[in-house]
């Protein structure tokens, strides 16, 4: 069903919302084991909106893959803006020296 808001209304974007709650983008790259030829590995790129470090929106993914998917898993890596970002990185003002 479609929600409208009253003209001149202002409209929350979900995902900021859902940023508020502590998710944030997160970025798996996931090498999986073709079903017919198990010695290729293929890579699929999954992205959404997951809480660091435990990560249940992709641990409900992985979950279904696992029980519904043929490929079968051979390595997850995992990316996301709440692990390290450029607010952990700050400009040094001054310099000095000890010796």
């Amino acid at each position: 069903m479609l929600h409208l808001a009253p003209r001149g209304a202002q409209v929350v974007d979900g995902d900021f919302l859902r940023q508020i709650e502590g998710y944030s983008l997160t970025t798996a790259e996931i090498l999986y084991r073709m079903p017919d030829h198990p010695l290729l590995l293929q890579a699929y790129i999954w992205q959404d909106y997951d809480q660091a470090p435990h990560f249940p929106v992709l641990q409900r993914f992985l979950d279904f893959w696992q029980r519904t998917l043929e490929g079968r898993l051979h390595t997850v890596r995992v990316a996301s803006s709440r692990l390290v970002g450029p607010r952990d990185v700050a400009i040094a003002r001054t310099l000095t020296h000890l010796h």
